[in-house]
C-alpha cells in the first residue's frame, strides 16, 4: 500500500520529469539525422588502423562542412554523416582523409537522401509510433472489457496511455540533452529504441494490470469486501519484485551492449537504458495507481 498511498509523490516526480523533457526539447531542439532531414553518409576504412578522431575532424574542419557527425565503426573505420554533399566535396572529403600516403582512406559505402525522402521517413516514423500507442491502447481496452467495476475498461487504456506518453518524453528529453552535450542525433534506430520501450512498457503495465483483474473477480466471487486501492496495492506489491527482476536482468544485458558493443549501437543502447528504467517506474508508481485515483475522481462526479 505504500506506492498506492504516496503516489501524489510519485505523480509528482513524474510531472517534474516530462516538463524538464518538454524545456529540454523546446531549448535544445531535436536533432534530426540524414534519414530524416536528408543529407550525405560516407563510410571510409583503413587498411592500417584509423587516425585519432580528434586530429581527423580538425582535417575535416578546414573543409567548411557545417555541422557533421563522424563516428567510429568497427575496429578501423570512420562514418561521416553531414548535409548533401556534391560530388567535388565528397572528393575532397576523401582525399583529406587519405592526407597520410601510406594509409588511404577506402572508401566502404556512399548514399545520399534527398530532404523529402526525409520528410517522408519522419512522417512514417511519427504515424508508427502513433499506431503502436493506438493498437497498445485497444488491446488493452478490449481485454479489461469484463471489467468494469469499479474502474471502466477503458480507464484501464486511459492509465496505460498516460504511462506511455512519460515513458516517451522523459527518454527523449534525455536523450536530447545528452546530445547537446555528447553529440548524437534522432535516427531510426531512435525511433526502434522508443517502440521496443513501448512495448516492453506495456507489457509490465499489463502484468500490474492483469493482477488486479485476478483480484477483483476472487473478490466478487468470494464477496470479500476490500476497497479498490487496496486490491491495487496488493498487486502491485505481488508483480514488484518480477518487475524489478525482469528489468534489472535486461539493465545488465544493455550495459553490455553500451559499453562493449560497437559506436554506432551506444546512442541505441543509452535511449533503452533510460527507457526501461522509465517504463519499470512507470508500470508500477504511475500506471497502476493512476487507477486508484481515477476511481476517486470517479466516485465524486
Amino acid at each position: 500500500m505504500f506506492i498506492v498511498n504516496n503516489r501524489k509523490i510519485f505523480f509528482t516526480l513524474s510531472t517534474i520529469l516530462i516538463v524538464g523533457s518538454i524545456i529540454a526539447m523546446i531549448f535544445y531542439g531535436l536533432n534530426f539525422g540524414i534519414d530524416f532531414k536528408g543529407g550525405s553518409i560516407l563510410e571510409v576504412s583503413y587498411a592500417k588502423g584509423r587516425p585519432a578522431l580528434e586530429t581527423t575532424k580538425t582535417d575535416l574542419n578546414a573543409l567548411n562542412l557545417g555541422t557533421y557527425i563522424l563516428t567510429p565503426s568497427g575496429n578501423n573505420n570512420y562514418i561521416l554523416k553531414t548535409r548533401e554533399l556534391t560530388v567535388a566535396e565528397k572528393t575532397n572529403i576523401v582525399s583529406v582523409l587519405s592526407k597520410d600516403p601510406a594509409n588511404p582512406a577506402v572508401e566502404q559505402r556512399s548514399n545520399t537522401i534527398g530532404p523529402t525522402v526525409g520528410a517522408e521517413l519522419k512522417n512514417k516514423a511519427f504515424l508508427a509510433i502513433g499506431l503502436v500507442v493506438f493498437f497498445i491502447v485497444l488491446f488493452i481496452t478490449f481485454a479489461f472489457r469484463k471489467v468494469s467495476y469499479p474502474v471502466a475498461s477503458w480507464k484501464y487504456g486511459l492509465a496505460t496511455i498516460i504511462a506511455l506518453a512519460h515513458d516517451v518524453l522523459i527518454p527523449t528529453g534525455v536523450f536530447v540533452v545528452w546530445m547537446h552535450f555528447r553529440g548524437g542525433e534522432i535516427d531510426l534506430l531512435f525511433v526502434s529504441a522508443i517502440l521496443a520501450i513501448l512495448g516492453y512498457s506495456v507489457h509490465d503495465t499489463i502484468v500490474v494490470f492483469d493482477r488486479v483483474r485476478e483480484h477483483l473477480r476472487v473478490n466478487q466471487s468470494s464477496k470479500t469486501k476490500e476497497t479498490f486501492a487496496e486490491t491495487v496495492g496488493k498487486s502491485v506489491t505481488e508483480t514488484f519484485g518480477r518487475s524489478i527482476n525482469t528489468s534489472f536482468t535486461i539493465f545488465l544485458a544493455l550495459v553490455a551492449l553500451y559499453f562493449i558493443g560497437g559506436a554506432s549501437t551506444k546512442d541505441f543502447a543509452f535511449v533503452l537504458l533510460v527507457g526501461i528504467i522509465a517504463g519499470t517506474y512507470s508500470s508500477i508508481f504511475i500506471a497502476s495507481p493512476l487507477l486508484v485515483t481515477l476511481e476517486g475522481l470517479q466516485k465524486k462526479n
